[in-house]
């Protein structure tokens, strides 16, 4: 009994010895595959993924700040500053360093003045921004002492910072606005557009953008590329030293073919005049003048033009937003007659020799209405001299007639009328060169032969640009040479200058050469004798110019009525035209001008065109060029017979 007792004792103690055993092994390798898997997850952690870590603890130390470039300057032909780059105080926050923006908002009005309209934008801002940890600007046109009350104050501010940075700045304000443009605030179109062109990184940290003018069409070259700074910061995000640094490349200066006392002269000729004055370099249609009267200050919209301000601009009857000398779409009146009278003389359908009489109206066969000249009592025998001399009305409509609108579309489209000149800003309008096709297209209806009589002078559903007439009137003067007009003349880096070569164009080719300098003695006689429509305008000139004069309806008169400018609303009157060049053989200067409801093309806009002509004499040098054999100019003293074989009616 006793041994029995004791064997199940040794038994149970030896099951108890086996188990505790079976949990010794289980628990050791318990602790060596613990110690396997702590080292395998150290060694992860420590080498595998130490730059991993490594960037992310650097990341709570560690920021990457853009520096934005320097945006390029921009200047006339003379090397006078039309746009530079101002320092001033901004007033910014960050959105996620914000805890109370609503509270943070008040202590800064307690502190500086500020605008509700201001207040309203920031908070528009902060709402579209996709990214809160970018700043928002505030306030960007603090003055020294607001500056200084934000510095003091800024600690108690978490979240708000005092940048000094640049702006734009134009000084000559509205003297260049529609040619220069303006840069103004990064908007979310403007965003998305750097987004969706693969240019939004070069962007960070510059709050700016062009516009209008030449700061939105040369923006790749004056933007720059950004640069990058790698900066230790404190447990407040404030920078306390620079680690690295990858400065910016500041963006190209340009160098413009404008000069900025042509645009004075510009707008001291238009006076409180609404119109345009255009100014081409003739050897190369560089834009020397590019002025629109109304303008406005561009500085408005460079720190975020205020909604009263932009209203009244909106709502100003004289429309100054409006660039004249490139949008602006005119009757070009009798400024085309020189263009008419060439493509009559390519088509053999006149010659120098040809007279038709004029009565002092037209009428086209079997139709009773009459066409009427502006000079009621007719000028008797006319040809292409005097037609272009006195602007004789009736000579072109019956011209026009026998030519027929098909020939003088595709003529008159050779010289730029009815597309774009290729001028280098995105503001411009091709205006109306009409057409059979264009007419039927617009109206469903057929061309009839009074509005080919319409077009022979000018009128009708014909519009051009101011550009556009001188461009043509240069191509005229250049005798079929062909530039783009451009106001870029080089771009500057720290290398040098680069000039801009010309763009040409297929040049316009007639069948005989010799008609150009009909037509250029034709003009030359509007300033040089004594019936010339623009003759008293030039009296004295001490220069070969030639030009036309053109007077253009804004609204018809009926055929029993007598046109009264003193009688009718002033924005119903006529608009004055002048188009022109110098020197006759060789041209060196094309100027366009035209002024709203004046009337009297050579009272009022020829005058405007010899000034700018007397400055370019006076002050830019140029080689006397050979004078050039042209035809007879003695044709307004001959007495013409009754009679005369080449007539036509």
């Amino acid at each position: 009994m006793l041994n029995w007792r004791r064997r199940v004792a040794i038994r149970d103690h030896l099951a108890e010895a086996n188990l505790f055993a079976r949990r010794a092994i289980v628990g050791l390798v318990c602790v060596v595959l613990a110690c396997i898997i702590l080292a395998l997850n150290m060694r992860s952690l420590q080498v595998d993924k130490h730059q991993d870590y490594q960037t992310r603890a650097d990341g709570n130390r560690i920021k990457v700040l853009p520096i934005p470039p320097n945006r390029g300057l921009i200047y006339d032909r003379f090397g006078r500053i039309l746009a530079e780059n101002t320092s001033f105080y901004s007033l910014e926050i960050i959105p996620e360093e914000v805890q109370d923006l609503d509270k943070l908002l008040s202590q800064i009005q307690q502190l500086i003045a500020l605008e509700d309209e201001v207040i309203e934008d920031f908070r528009r801002q902060v709402k579209q921004q996709r990214r809160k940890f970018k700043p928002v600007v505030v306030e960007s046109r603090l003055t020294e002492e607001e500056a200084a009350i934000i510095a003091v104050n800024q600690h108690k501010m978490p979240g708000a910072y005092l940048e000094a940075r640049l702006k734009r700045h134009y000084p000559y304000g509205e003297l260049t606005t529609h040619a220069l443009g303006y840069v103004a605030k990064i908007n979310r179109r403007d965003a998305d557009t750097l987004e969706m062109e693969g240019k939004k990184a070069n962007y960070e940290g510059t709050f700016d953008i062009g516009k209008l003018g030449v700061e939105r069409y040369y923006e790749d070259l004056l933007h720059g590329q950004v640069g990058y700074q790698e900066v230790e910061v404190n447990n407040r995000g404030r920078p306390i030293r620079t680690l690295s640094e990858q400065p910016p490349v500041p963006g190209q200066d340009l160098v413009l073919n404008l000069d900025i006392e042509m645009q004075k002269l510009a707008r001291e000729q238009l006076g409180e005049r609404r119109g345009a004055v255009v100014v081409l370099d003739a050897k190369n249609n560089g834009i020397l003048a590019l002025y629109s009267n109304p303008s406005y200050d561009p500085n408005l919209f460079v720190h975020g033009i205020s909604s009263k301000n932009y209203k009244a601009l909106l709502n100003n009857r004289s429309r100054p937003l409006i660039n004249r000398a490139t949008q602006g779409r005119y009757p070009p009146a009798s400024t085309i007659k020189p263009h008419i009278g060439l493509l009559g003389l390519d088509e053999k359908l006149i010659t120098t020799k040809t007279r038709i009489w004029d009565p002092g109206y037209y009428q086209i066969k079997d139709i009773e209405h009459k066409y009427r000249d502006w000079k009621s009592w007719g000028h008797g025998w006319v040809d292409i001299y005097r037609a272009i001399e006195e602007s004789c009305d009736v000579y072109y409509y019956d011209l026009a007639v026998r030519l027929g609108m098909d020939k003088i579309s595709e003529f008159m489209t050779r010289f730029g009328f009815g597309e774009l000149t290729g001028i280098d800003i995105h503001e411009e309008t091709s205006a109306t060169m009409p057409s059979r096709d264009w007419k039927y297209g617009r109206f469903r209806q057929p061309w009839y032969a009074g509005d080919t009589v319409s077009i022979g002078i000018g009128q009708g559903y014909w519009t051009a640009t101011p550009l556009q007439l001188a461009t043509a009137t240069s191509v005229l003067g250049n005798e079929g040479q062909y530039y783009e007009p451009k106001l870029l003349k080089a771009t500057r880096t720290q290398t040098g200058e680069l000039p801009i070569p010309a763009q040409d164009r297929r040049p316009v080719e007639i069948e005989n050469e010799r008609n150009w300098q009909i037509i250029k003695t034709a003009m030359q006689g509007v300033v040089e004798k004594p019936t010339g429509s623009g003759f008293a305008a030039f009296k004295g000139v001490n220069y070969e110019a030639a030009g036309k004069t053109g007077t253009a309806q804004v609204i018809a008169i009926a055929q029993d009525e007598e046109y009264d400018a003193e009688a009718i609303e002033e924005k119903y009157r006529d608009n004055a035209l002048y188009v022109g060049f110098a020197p006759v053989a060789e041209p060196r200067i094309s100027v366009a001008v035209i002024i709203e409801n004046a009337g009297g093309g050579g009272k009022n806009a020829a005058p405007v065109a010899r000034a700018m002509m007397d400055y370019y004499f006076q002050n830019y040098p140029f080689q006397e060029y050979p004078s050039q054999e042209f035809p007879s100019q003695n044709y307004s003293t001959q007495e013409y017979p009754e009679e005369y074989p080449e007539t036509f009616q």
